[in-house]
């Protein structure tokens, strides 16, 4: 159990390249809201479910977005300020094989950081990514201050952000697969083939 922090599950997305609320899709007979609850509760004391406006379908605390249409760097920092942690750890709902170990390895490189960001396949996770609470007013700044809302651009305005490239992912023994995020319905089909080869 990581115990100072709390885990933001990031349901809040238009799904529009899926077609469909993705965090209602099925996988290995659970929706993906399910099976991420039950992978965080496993690691976390506390878990809060980020939507842009609360849901009767979801019986967990959620944080709602202040602001309308900003991405997930709202989510990002809704749930920031109602976690009661000095961490949260965000994680996309779609994104069904991220490992426990992974996770933990990950928490395990937060000493003397504002975040902790996998970086697979050329492409920054920062939706599968440690926050420390104290990165709140840098990403507020970047959430309010400008048209983007852009989370990577948020990123760029912290200091102490600790990416982990893919040769510390594999030291980690993480790999692409811990990282695969469900974007299309053919991305579904191929979750549902690597989880019944």
């Amino acid at each position: 159990m990581i115990d100072d922090c709390t885990a933001l599950i990031l349901a809040g997305g238009e799904s529009r390249r899926m077609g469909r609320d993705k965090a209602t899709l099925t996988l290995g007979g659970d929706t993906l809201l399910q099976r991420a609850l039950a992978a965080m509760r496993a690691l976390f004391p506390a878990v809060l479910v980020s939507v842009r406006e609360t849901r009767a379908d979801i019986d967990v605390p959620q944080v709602a977005d202040e602001i309308p249409a900003a991405g997930p760097l709202a989510g990002l920092c809704a749930g920031l300020r109602h976690a009661r942690t000095p961490w949260v750890f965000a994680v996309a709902v779609d994104m069904p094989f991220l490992p426990a170990r992974t996770v933990e390895r990950l928490a395990a490189l937060r000493p003397d950081h504002r975040a902790v960001v996998p970086v697979c396949g050329g492409h920054t996770q920062s939706l599968c990514a440690f926050y420390a609470a104290a990165a709140l007013p840098a990403l507020e700044a970047a959430l309010t201050g400008g048209d983007a809302r852009s989370l990577h651009g948020a990123l760029a305005s912290l200091d102490n952000v600790r990416y982990v490239d893919e040769a510390a992912l594999r030291e980690l023994d993480a790999g692409p697969d811990d990282f695969f995020d469900l974007d299309t319905p053919e991305d579904l089909a191929a979750a549902r083939r690597l989880l019944h080869p």
